[in-house]
């Protein structure tokens, strides 16, 4: 494709825009129906196209680092990060959209149906997903006989879909399954996710039969409690899961350390700004005020260090250091700054604080230049073509410009902390 022709495309795609902005109302039920279904097979279409460009990246920057003599092994690092700062999206999931825009090319049917409109991008991922271990002859096999005929997945729900394709897939290559299943328990693990309402998801990934075994327990005791006081069966489950993890009976009784960040008005002046208690996210001032008060109460220790923020943006400024390495103090600093991985898009919380422009060619160790990132986000950063600058801006607070090595530029802005009552 020659520049002109690139061009025209983005012009066309831009025209594509303004023309479902500019829709006019629709007139009845029915046709607000049709172009409710309609837009779904545009996204879908979109979804075809977003995949066979970033194929089409991979090979042009393959070529480009073949011409270059960069190694087949380290040809394309770095360009799932690129393809999730196009798409807007986190780390991990530019890397599954870079997964799924190769899946394509294995999977023809599939990409066929995903191109017409009448396979969403999300079901046509569940495709890929239940294919993934398997050698390209099979995944072929079972893309065509769930895709060939667009009729197959006609009225198939997602959950079936699911089941339908682990089915085949099992019949398929057995093998292939049991090597995946025996591999699968080194995955396991614990997370928490923030939900609303000072409330977190605790959620376990386990082996399918420590996980039954596990709920089944809770569930267990919940059956013979339930009518012994006015707790509800699943609110038993949650408070047996808690005091067999933790001795405790009560959240409150459990000995952890928590931090909140707030500022000194929300603390003592019954400002109404937020807090933020790292590793959650922002919390109401009143809620804020509770926890601390509610330690207080309990005798606990309770330790306040001062972080020095611009009285008008609220934005956290100004800690340095002589050192190679971000000292203690410093590393906290900037992670209660950032709050979560700088890369624009990404959320994933900070595992390491990094040099913007690298210390071996004369970046400074402090604030100013301390980036906290995600770490497939410091690693993608090193590879060749990426840059990040970093300044303050006009509202005190820390900026990030990030350019990728086809020199598309994203900004970056550590969240502020404001100390009035708005």
């Amino acid at each position: 494709m020659n520049s002109t022709s690139a061009i025209d495309a983005r012009a066309t795609l831009r025209e594509m825009m303004t023309a479902l902005a500019d829709l006019p109302i629709a007139a009845d039920e029915a046709e607000t129906v049709d172009r409710i279904s309609l837009m779904e097979s545009i996204k879908a279409v979109c979804a075809a196209g977003q995949a066979e460009d970033t194929l089409r990246l991979q090979e042009l920057r393959s070529a480009a680092e073949s011409e270059r003599g960069v190694p087949v092994e380290r040809r394309c690092r770095g360009l799932s990060a690129e393809v999730a700062l196009a798409r807007r999206a986190s780390g991990n999931a530019g890397g599954r959209h870079l997964g799924f825009a190769r899946a394509m090319s294995e999977m023809p049917n599939t990409f066929a149906r995903l191109r017409e409109g009448s396979l969403s991008e999300w079901r046509a991922t569940i495709l890929v997903r239940e294919t993934a271990y398997l050698q390209v002859e099979d995944r072929r096999i079972i893309d065509h006989a769930l895709c060939a005929d667009t009729s197959t997945l006609e009225s198939v729900g997602d959950r079936a879909l699911e089941a339908l394709a682990k089915r085949i897939t099992y019949e398929r290559d057995p093998q292939a399954v049991v090597d995946d299943n025996a591999s699968a328990p080194k995955d396991r693990r614990v997370t928490m996710r923030p939900k609303p309402d000072a409330m977190v998801q605790l959620s376990a990934l386990l082996p399918m039969t420590a996980g039954i075994a596990a709920y089944a327990a809770l569930k267990q005791h919940a059956d013979g409690l339930v009518g012994d006081g006015d707790r509800t069966h699943a609110q038993v489950m949650a408070d047996t899961l808690l005091e067999r993890l933790t001795g405790k009976a009560a959240a409150e009784d459990v000995a952890v350390s928590v931090d909140v960040v707030m500022s000194a008005d929300t603390l003592v002046a019954g400002s109404n700004a937020a807090a933020e208690v790292p590793g959650y996210g922002p919390v109401p001032a009143d809620t804020a005020r509770s926890l601390i008060s509610d330690t207080l109460d309990a005798d606990a220790l309770v330790t306040l260090r001062r972080l020095f923020a611009a009285p008008e943006s609220g934005a956290l400024v100004a800690m340095e250091s002589r050192a190679r390495i971000f000292p203690t103090g410093l590393r906290r600093f900037i992670t209660r700054r950032d709050v979560s991985c700088r890369m624009a898009y990404c959320d994933a919380p900070i595992a390491e604080i990094d040099h913007a422009h690298p210390h071996v060619d004369g970046g400074v160790t402090d604030s100013l230049n301390g980036n906290g990132l995600c770490r497939t986000h410091n690693r993608q950063k090193q590879n060749p073509g990426w840059a990040v600058t970093t300044s303050i801006d006009d509202d005190d607070t820390h900026e990030a410009l990030i350019r990728t090595p086809t020199g598309h530029e994203h900004r970056s802005r550590a969240p502020a902390r404001r100390t009035d009552a708005a």
